[in-house]
């Protein structure tokens, strides 16, 4: 398969972290070249980054779990956006954001823990609950943590006890579960990605053997099931899981779970092939791929549940994204399936 014609129209953008995801990601041009450093300069200007970064001063404040995790427009989710967009590293302006985030997830309660032998006891005291054996842990949210602070080079060495917390935690069939049902006992796709994804860019950047192995530890979580199906009786685990989405911030599909299998260098495994037939089906006739469903609403002037203050395109079955299209291409090209 050739990417075609859809590629030229990426390259030529006038969004600049589509550009910048289609020549790092399917053309695997370096991110420190010099064209690459002036496309992020590029993107650090952009109308789309000054909207996500409109209420920076309120995002960086000291304040409630709500300003920094408020979805999708508190501080954790606006570093998360920025990651992926390719904005540029170590830029002194996002500490007070970085700062907040570590304070929050590194905070106290998360080094306390507890036997519980019921859900209604997990709750009753402040910690992470153990049931089972297993810590119940939202650990998609130190995740995408050490997964954006890494990206944006913002790590100040705080990111090495996110990976003690991510490694204290891990179940032993290598994810994670924060469900307070003692009987749970398979770890969460939604839960286990994001720390993957964080552990696998982190070990990289950093040559942390530990990180390293238990995000490769973790990828079996979504081998075992083919990316997508149960592992007792094949069946799709839920029907959001092969639709395609931008952004899916804690969420899954099958795409975000292949852009994990390429960051743990196991894209090539042959129980990803299933789940990447299925990504090649989806291509449009103009060779791009759509935002099949979505997880936002766009509302630029206010704070909203769920709200976003830019817009990623909404969702056409006929029309492509070009966010969810720079990542099919990145994927495809990484699998082998994709010639340049």
């Amino acid at each position: 398969m050739k990417a075609g014609p859809v590629l030229e129209t990426l390259l030529h953008s006038s969004e600049p972290s589509v550009r910048w995801k289609a020549r790092v990601q399917v053309l695997g041009e370096s991110p420190d070249s010099p064209r690459l450093r002036s496309l992020r300069e590029e993107i650090r200007t952009s109308p789309r980054v000054a909207s996500i970064l409109r209420r920076k001063g309120q995002l960086g404040r000291p304040g409630t779990l709500r300003g920094l995790y408020y979805k999708w427009q508190g501080a954790h989710w606006a570093l998360a956006r920025l990651a992926d967009l390719g904005y540029p590293p170590n830029d002194a302006d996002l500490h007070p954001m970085r700062d907040r985030a570590l304070a929050v997830w590194l905070g106290p309660t998360y080094f306390k823990e507890y036997d519980a032998a019921t859900k209604a006891a997990s709750y009753r005291r402040e910690g992470v609950p153990r049931e089972n054996g297993r810590y119940r842990r939202c650990a998609s949210q130190q995740g995408n943590c050490l997964l954006y602070l890494t990206q944006l080079g913002l790590d100040d060495g705080r990111g090495e006890q996110l990976v003690e917390r991510l490694a204290h935690w891990q179940w032993p069939d290598g994810g994670w579960n924060c469900a307070r049902d003692p009987a749970a006992h398979v770890s969460s796709f939604l839960e286990t990605l994001l720390p993957m994804r964080g552990l696998a860019v982190y070990g990289r950047a950093t040559g942390s053997a530990l990180a390293t192995r238990i995000a490769r530890r973790a990828g079996e979580v979504f081998l075992q099931r083919r990316l997508f199906r149960r592992v007792s009786d094949g069946r799709v685990i839920m029907p959001e899981f092969v639709l395609l989405h931008y952004p899916t911030y804690y969420y899954y599909d099958v795409l975000a779970g292949l852009r994990g299998m390429v960051e743990i260098d196991r894209i090539r495994d042959t129980r990803c092939q299933e789940a990447l037939d299925l990504l090649e089906s989806k291509r449009l006739p103009d060779g791009g791929w759509s935002a099949e469903a979505k997880l936002y609403r766009y509302d630029p002037r206010h704070f909203a549940a769920r709200a976003e203050f830019v817009n990623w395109g909404g969702v056409d079955s006929r029309r492509m994204n070009p966010w969810v299209t720079a990542d099919a291409l990145g994927v495809l090209v990484a699998a082998g399936r994709l010639a340049v």
